[in-house]
């Protein structure tokens, strides 16, 4: 029932942020895979957030790491995202530091969508789903790493 709710609730951010917002960025940029992601985030002042997640980029589902660390953060949270990645044609570009590019859009029942960059400029377009409760202040970013 739980999993139906976040699916459900991912599923609409999805289509309200496509809606709503100027969610494909800026530029001749086209969708070239997706992903998927399940996080852990704790802070107490600095916060620190793991997990894992699937990319799918030209038929096939590659594994990886992803480590974040943030300023301002207080709370404990699980976090369920789904994106789509832009500018990409290898996938030795997908691994990297992303950072948040613009400002972040949230909508009702802790839904948000952010727009994520690498150091190849690699874009990520995240809607997630948090649980728990959490305020973060800081700057957004994270890395991700062991691509399989």
């Amino acid at each position: 029932m739980r999993t139906n709710r976040v699916l459900l609730s991912l599923a609409l951010a999805a289509f309200l942020l496509l809606t709503v917002t100027p969610g494909v960025p800026q530029g001749p940029y086209y969708t070239v895979g997706s992903v998927s992601i399940d996080m852990m985030s704790v802070g107490a002042g600095v916060g620190a957030s793991w997990g894992s997640g699937v990319l799918r980029f030209k038929g096939q589902r590659h594994l990886f790491k992803i480590d974040g660390l943030s300023v301002g953060n207080v709370g404990i949270s699980t976090i369920t995202a789904v994106g789509n990645v832009y500018n990409m044609t290898s996938l030795s570009q997908f691994a990297g530091n992303y950072a948040a590019v613009g400002a972040g859009v949230t909508l009702a029942g802790g839904v948000a969508g952010l727009k994520m960059q690498n150091q190849s400029g690699v874009i990520i377009n995240l809607y997630a789903v948090q649980q728990g409760v959490q305020l973060n202040i800081g700057p957004q970013g994270f890395t991700i790493s062991g691509l399989r």
